[in-house]
């Protein structure tokens, strides 16, 4: 499948550097890049944006990451090699991005929970990650963009 037309953010004249812009501000205050990594991935699984994570996506040790933790992103829950700040990312994450499952979308215990691992600027960095995460994928699932690779 081709895309529909070139990825609107490169059409719309001035679109791209401020969301690389934002995408570099938010990589630096002060979440682990993991995380940002596992919420980016759960985002994506949860709207249907498919990834393709490389075999070797990450090299055991590098930035405290393996390709096996990437791969339990899904089932985190049940996995046992998420902390409890990384769990408390991915319930923010999918809450934000499910709005229109609940009553009340993002509740206060999920809201607590990640309050409590993270300083404001942290919080305010993993909200502003999952809404640009979901601003990518609807953008690349309105325009029927191949599955990106893992970078």
């Amino acid at each position: 499948m081709s895309p529909r037309m070139t990825n609107p953010s490169l059409v719309v004249p001035d679109a791209l550097q401020p969301l690389l812009d934002l995408s570099k501000v938010i990589n630096n205050a002060g979440v682990p890049q993991q995380t940002l990594d596992f919420v980016r991935l759960r985002v994506s699984q949860i709207n249907g944006r498919a990834i393709r994570i490389p075999v070797n996506a990450r090299e055991p040790g590098k930035d405290g990451e393996t390709e096996d933790r990437l791969a339990m992103v899904a089932d985190w829950r049940d996995a046992s090699c998420f902390d409890d700040a990384e769990r408390a990312a991915l319930a923010l994450a999918e809450a934000v991005t499910c709005l229109s499952d609940r009553e009340d979308p993002v509740p206060d215990e999920v809201w607590d929970e990640a309050a409590r691992h993270y300083a404001d600027v942290e919080l305010a960095a993993l909200v502003m990650q999952i809404g640009l995460v979901n601003l990518w994928n609807r953008v690349n699932v309105a325009n029927k963009e191949e599955p990106a690779e893992w970078s």
